[in-house]
C-alpha cells in the first residue's frame, strides 16, 4: 500500500510540472492567470493521485497495463518543453532556444506540404498574419505532430514485437477499461471492435477536421489569432495530442477485443466445443 501512495504521489508530482511548464519557460502571463494555472496543476496532481492510489480507478485507463500511459505522458511532457523552449527564444533567446528553433522550423517546413495537417494549422491564421507567427505556428504545428507520431509508432512497435498487453501478469480488462461498460446490451467483443474503430476513425481524421472546422468558423466569428505564446502551446499540444491518443486507445481497445475472443475461443476447445476458426 505504501509503494502503491508513493508510486501515485510521484505520477501526480510529475503531471503538475508538466502542467506548470510553459509558465516557468515562458513567464509573460498576469498574474491571475499564474494562479490559475498552479490551480489547475494541483487538481491535476491530486486527481492523479487519486486514481493511481484506489485499488479501482474510475477514469484513467489502462492503468495497470504499462506502457500506455506513460508513452502518452512522456509525448505530452516533451511536446510542451520543447514548443515552451521555441517560444522562450522569441523573448529570450540563447543557444539552446536558437537550436531547438532550427530543428522546429525544419520539421515544420517539411510537414507543411499542400493538404498536411501542419498546412492546415497555418491556414488558421488570418491572410494579414506576420511572417513571424506564421513561421512560429509552424514550428510548433511541426513539433508537435511529429512527436505525436513518434509516440503512436512507439507504442504500435511494443504492441506488435512485446505482445502487449498479453505480456502484463494479472491484465484485468475491466480495471483497465473502467469507463467501458461491460453490463450493456450486446457482445462485449462487438461492442470493443466498434468503439475501436470510432477512436481509430476520429485520431486519424481530426488533425485534418480542426482546422477545416475553425478556417470555416471564421466566416461568422473573428479569425483565429494566438493572443500568447501560452494560447499557442496549448492549442498545438492538444490539436497534436489528442487524435494520437485516441488512435492509440482504439489500436488498444481492438488488442483487448481479440484477447478476449482468442480467450473464449481456447476455453471453448478445452470444453469439446466446435469452434470454427
Amino acid at each position: 500500500m505504501l509503494a502503491r501512495l508513493t508510486s501515485a504521489i510521484v505520477r501526480g508530482c510529475l503531471v503538475a510540472v508538466m502542467i506548470l511548464i510553459p509558465s516557468l519557460l515562458v513567464p509573460t502571463v498576469a498574474r491571475d492567470t499564474s494562479e490559475i494555472v498552479l490551480l489547475v496543476a494541483l487538481f491535476a496532481a491530486v486527481l492523479t493521485t487519486v486514481e493511481y492510489a484506489a485499488v479501482y480507478p474510475s477514469i484513467v485507463e489502462f492503468r495497470d497495463a504499462p506502457p500506455f500511459n506513460r508513452i502518452r505522458y512522456i509525448s505530452l511532457f516533451v511536446s510542451i518543453l520543447l514548443i515552451s523552449v521555441v517560444c522562450r527564444g522569441e523573448i529570450q533567446p540563447s543557444a539552446f532556444t536558437n537550436f531547438v528553433q532550427a530543428i522546429g522550423l525544419l520539421i515544420g517546413q517539411v510537414i507543411d506540404f499542400p493538404y498536411s495537417p501542419v498546412r492546415l494549422m497555418v491556414l488558421m491564421l488570418p491572410p494579414d498574419a506576420s511572417p513571424e507567427d506564421v513561421t512560429l505556428l509552424r514550428t510548433a504545428a511541426g513539433l508537435s505532430y511529429l512527436i505525436s507520431l513518434m509516440s503512436l509508432g512507439i507504442f504500435v512497435a511494443i504492441l506488435r514485437f512485446a505482445g502487449w498487453p498479453q505480456g502484463l501478469t494479472g491484465f484485468n480488462v475491466w480495471t483497465n477499461l473502467p469507463t467501458f461498460d461491460p453490463t450493456s446490451s450486446g457482445d462485449v467483443v462487438q461492442r470493443l471492435i466498434r468503439d475501436a474503430r470510432v477512436n481509430i476513425a476520429l485520431g486519424f481524421f481530426l488533425p485534418f477536421l480542426i482546422p477545416v472546422a475553425v478556417r470555416a468558423g471564421t466566416v461568422l466569428f473573428d479569425p483565429v489569432t494566438f493572443g500568447s505564446f501560452h494560447t499557442l502551446i496549448w492549442t498545438t499540444v492538444a490539436w497534436a495530442f489528442l487524435p494520437a491518443s485516441l488512435f492509440m486507445r482504439g489500436i488498444a481497445m481492438r488488442r483487448v477485443a481479440d484477447m478476449i475472443a482468442d480467450r473464449r475461443r481456447r476455453s471453448q476447445q478445452s470444453e469439446g466445443h466446435y469452434v470454427p476458426a
